[in-house]
């Protein structure tokens, strides 16, 4: 069901872009407001359009997001400060928090905003050390970020 939200999400937010872009060059000029004129297929493009959209949009989830393995070990109990302090250097605010599990939410507004209201970071224990699963383009600072705080504790 999540995959199904945020496709739906990312297809809206595209026709918005979309409309934002058309609005723009219409507006300063660049291109008629006759959308018969603006695009070759006239309004048979918008149609076509907006399946192509649909096809990023469907796809985008499978690939925007995902989880990565932060090979920092010890009890949840010792990693607390560690991922707490982590996180709130990243710009992060614990949302919740439940068996050594944490739910963290972007500070900013406007960066949750951007990001569709999509920028959970979930840290759960694992075998291997820590999951972290949220926006892939967020987990590698994330992750590297985790990682780094080893030789710190050393």
């Amino acid at each position: 069901m999540k995959y199904i939200v945020r496709s739906l999400k990312y297809y809206c937010y595209l026709l918005l872009l979309l409309v934002i872009i058309i609005a723009a060059l219409v507006l300063t000029g660049f291109v008629e407001a006759d959308l018969s004129k603006m695009f070759v297929n006239g309004y048979d493009s918008l149609w076509q359009i907006a399946l192509i959209m649909l096809v990023f949009a469907i796809i985008y989830p499978r690939f925007g997001f995902s989880s990565r393995t932060v090979h920092l070990y010890g009890s949840p109990e010792e990693l607390r400060p560690t991922i707490l302090k982590v996180m709130e250097d990243l710009g992060y605010r614990l949302e919740q928090e439940q068996d050594g599990t944490y739910g963290f939410l972007r500070r900013s507004g406007l960066s949750r905003a951007l990001k569709m209201w999509e920028d959970r970071i979930t840290i759960a224990p694992s075998g291997a050390g820590l999951e972290v699963e949220g926006l892939t383009r967020d987990l590698s600072r994330i992750v590297s970020a985790l990682e780094a705080t080893r030789g710190e504790d050393a």
